[in-house]
């Protein structure tokens, strides 16, 4: 079926106004008093509708990973970007009842819970103090207010679109197919409906056809994949009626707005020189990699880039641009790249998504009407620097 495309700002707050905090007195008695709390549950449901998990990769690990047991209370929330034992430490120090940290902390299944490795570490010691760790991780990448928007905010002014866009996670409400096909006032119309209404997973509409000069009643059914191979062992009973199916495979409408990566067209072309200076003042950085394209100098102009914050191989591949702009890359997709006239900088992975938090910090404020102190980590930083 032909995709369609539905804006998205009706599912994820991409409408927030900022809201400046005038005074943060972290700590202090008078913070702490201008602040009430949530209940988990309540926050839980309030950072989804934020932005929906659902729009998170199937292979992420996201939402709450860690639960003290309920109830459980939420005043202080510490937003990192890496959860480490010594950003746990300070989490403990600072009182916080939730941990947010965008890379899930657990990723691969955790056969054991011991004192042996720093993973295992991290859960006990939030399990012993009451601290919930929830992680957003993909599901902040693709939000049309989330991580990727915020690092083409150091291009300059441009017009910019997911490369690879997230789908309408309710559309269509039922069934992954449809099948349709035709019944003539001679056929036992009745007998069909019935039938068809007897399997599990099927919905039905029928609506009134003329074909051929002879009325006829059209049936329509949403079916799931289960259900459709019992729909169609049923038509298959009656050749005429067989003859004359259609099924369709139905798609999720594609959201403008959400999705992986973003694929940005600068209102001005600007040198590659210029363009690495405004990337390493957006990303506070001193120095970034560069893999000049084939025929390229710094001099050479840019008007088309593709970003993917963290890890851009697979989301950039393919992808006809100017230049590259991720954390990190393997070696060979650089080579890719190059060859084909693109240039590629690299950030060091986390060095492209940290900065976010910041404005994370004060989009969850409005959204969640500083009913919580949201403090950002201190110790949180890429593991990697140049020396």
């Amino acid at each position: 079926m032909r995709y369609s495309a539905l804006p998205d700002s009706c599912m994820l707050s991409s409408c927030v106004r900022l809201v400046p905090t005038a005074v943060r007195l972290v700590g202090s008695l008078v913070c702490s008093s201008s602040r009430s709390f949530m209940d988990l549950k309540a926050l839980l449901s309030s950072l989804n509708d934020f932005a929906s998990l659902s729009f998170a990769e199937s292979w992420d690990n996201v939402g709450l990973l860690v639960e003290p047991s309920p109830p459980h209370t939420v005043n202080t929330l510490l937003l990192t970007n890496d959860l480490t034992e010594e950003v746990m430490e300070e989490a403990l120090q600072k009182k916080a009842d939730l941990i947010l940290s965008y890379h899930p902390p657990i990723f691969r299944p955790l056969k054991r819970v011991t004192w042996k490795t720093w993973k295992e570490r991290l859960v006990i010691r939030a399990l012993e103090n009451r601290v919930g760790i929830y992680s957003p991780h993909t599901a902040y990448d693709a939000a049309p207010q989330g991580v990727n928007t915020w690092l083409a905010k150091g291009l300059g002014t441009c017009t910019s679109r997911p490369i690879h866009p997230s789908k309408a996670p309710s559309c269509p409400a039922e069934g992954t197919h449809r099948v349709e096909f035709s019944v003539s006032h001679t056929q036992d119309l009745d007998k069909v409906i019935s039938a068809v209404k007897g399997i599990a997973g099927v919905s039905v509409t029928s609506f009134s056809a003329r074909t051929d000069d002879e009325e006829q009643t059209r049936i329509s059914l949403n079916c799931s994949q289960q259900a459709l191979m019992q729909v169609v062992a049923f038509l298959s009973q009656n050749r005429q009626l067989y003859q004359k199916t259609e099924i369709l495979s139905l798609e999720k409408p594609l959201l403008l707005h959400t999705g992986m990566g973003r694929l940005c067209t600068l209102d001005e072309s600007v040198s590659l020189a210029t363009m690495i200076e405004r990337i390493k003042s957006h990303l506070k950085l001193s120095h970034v990699r560069l893999a000049l394209g084939v025929g390229r100098t710094l001099e050479s102009q840019v008007k088309v880039v593709a970003l993917c914050a963290g890890s851009g191989s697979s989301v950039l591949q393919g992808v006809e641009a100017d230049l590259y702009l991720t954390g990190e890359m393997s070696h060979h997709d650089i080579l890719d790249a190059a060859s084909q006239g693109i240039s590629v900088i690299l950030c060091e992975h986390s060095n492209t998504e940290r900065g976010f938090l910041c404005d994370l910090r004060d989009m969850l404020g409005a959204h969640l009407e500083n009913k919580i102190n949201i403090i950002l980590s201190e110790t949180d930083r890429d593991p990697l620097c140049v020396v």
